[in-house]
């Protein structure tokens, strides 16, 4: 058992959460009780993650996608207030990381992407640090990666096919990625992944002759929170268990 505080501190100092200028808070987001022992991680904090987190019972829910956004309303109604009561009737205390998750060089999703992909990692963008590049040890055909992707995330991604040749060297980044596309097309990439593809992504893949890859924003999310759940329970001798809310996209 460990105090609430206590972890919340060392959490965000490992996260670095100070140096992020995010969407949304970083750290607790809702005080529950004082003492935890066991945690429940999950990606989205939504009404089916907290019922199963209060009937594990746990004492901390841990996701990445937290319930306070910036462009959100302010009024407790509706939804949101169905959510806001079971955490407070359990005293349950809630964590959210989101791009202190996204990019830590171990435990982040990135990270775990490249390990689950047998990426070797090769360093990241200067101006967007959430995008990371490496390679393969081997080229592979895209329809290997894809398969590749199928049995570690368990979603067969969409794949625009840009170029014909195999992938060797690959830039990647979780959830919605397809964004930074463009500011990596100088790296002399095969290949970029993310977990959505936008209209505009397609033609840009296909003109700049590059593989695409989406292979859902919640599939290559999953695995950040989950490998924090498991640090903590190791340093601090708690439970943990990871649970997925399963979504398409």
């Amino acid at each position: 058992m460990i105090n609430r505080d206590e972890l919340v501190s060392y959490v965000n100092k490992l996260l670095k959460i100070d140096i992020f200028h995010d969407y949304c808070p970083n750290g607790l987001q809702i005080e529950g009780k004082p003492s935890i022992q066991t945690i429940v991680t999950g990606v989205t904090a939504n009404l089916a993650l907290i019922e199963k987190a209060i009937a594990q019972p746990a004492d901390l829910m841990l996701v990445h996608h937290g319930l306070f956004w910036k462009k959100d309303p302010f009024p407790i109604v509706g939804l949101k207030k169905a959510r806001f009561q079971k955490i407070l009737n359990a005293d349950l205390n809630v964590m959210a990381y989101h791009l202190p998750l996204d990019s830590h060089l171990e435990l982040g999703n990135n990270a775990q992407l490249a390990r689950f992909l047998s990426i070797k990692v090769e360093g990241q963008l200067i101006e967007e640090p959430y995008v990371w590049f490496g390679e393969f040890a081997e080229p592979i055909s895209a329809e290997e990666f894809s398969q590749r992707i199928f049995e570690k995330l368990g979603r067969l991604p969409l794949h625009i096919a840009g170029t014909a040749r195999k992938i060797k060297k690959l830039a990647w980044c979780s959830g919605g990625g397809q964004s930074f596309f463009e500011k990596t097309l100088t790296l002399g990439i095969d290949c970029y992944f993310s977990g959505e593809i936008s209209e505009p992504t397609v033609h840009i893949a296909r003109e700049a002759e590059i593989h695409y890859f989406a292979a859902g924003h919640h599939a290559t999310e999953r695995y950040g929170v989950k490998a924090l759940g498991e640090h903590l329970a190791e340093k601090f001798q708690l439970n943990h268990y990871f649970i997925d809310i399963d979504n398409p996209v």
